[in-house]
């Protein structure tokens, strides 16, 4: 595994983990990319980030879970859907031993993406 800060691409970071990892981070990355298709794709913080009018979203791999960072805004409008899992402020832990919920992931990209594009669109 990476230490953090050490990524050059997604690329790199995704193939310095387990294969079993690998599986859920790639997941991760096409669900994120088909919701925002637009979205920059960079490494920020040592993760996978994806910026459009801003952050959209992170996601990192640890030990035992996938963690998810939608920021506060995110992860609150989708408070009752991700009850089942740990979170923080503005984080989400997927356990990876466990399916990745591919369908909130969108959901929750495509909520981001509405909110910068307003952001966005205020700021003009």
């Amino acid at each position: 595994m990476m230490k953090q800060g050490t990524s050059l691409s997604v690329d790199d970071y995704i193939s310095s983990y387990p294969k079993n990892i690998q599986k859920l981070l790639l997941q991760m990355r096409k669900t994120i990319k088909a919701a925002a298709p637009g979205a920059e794709e960079v490494i920020s913080y040592g993760m996978p980030g994806y910026k459009l009018h801003g952050v959209l979203v992170y996601f990192a791999a640890y030990e035992k879970h996938i963690g998810f960072y939608a920021t506060p805004t995110g992860h609150a409008a989708f408070k009752k859907e991700l009850s089942k899992y740990k979170t923080g402020k503005g984080s989400v832990q997927f356990p990876i031993d466990q399916p990745l919920p591919v369908a909130l992931i969108r959901k929750i990209v495509t909520f981001r993406l509405k909110e910068n594009s307003k952001k966005a669109s205020a700021k003009k």
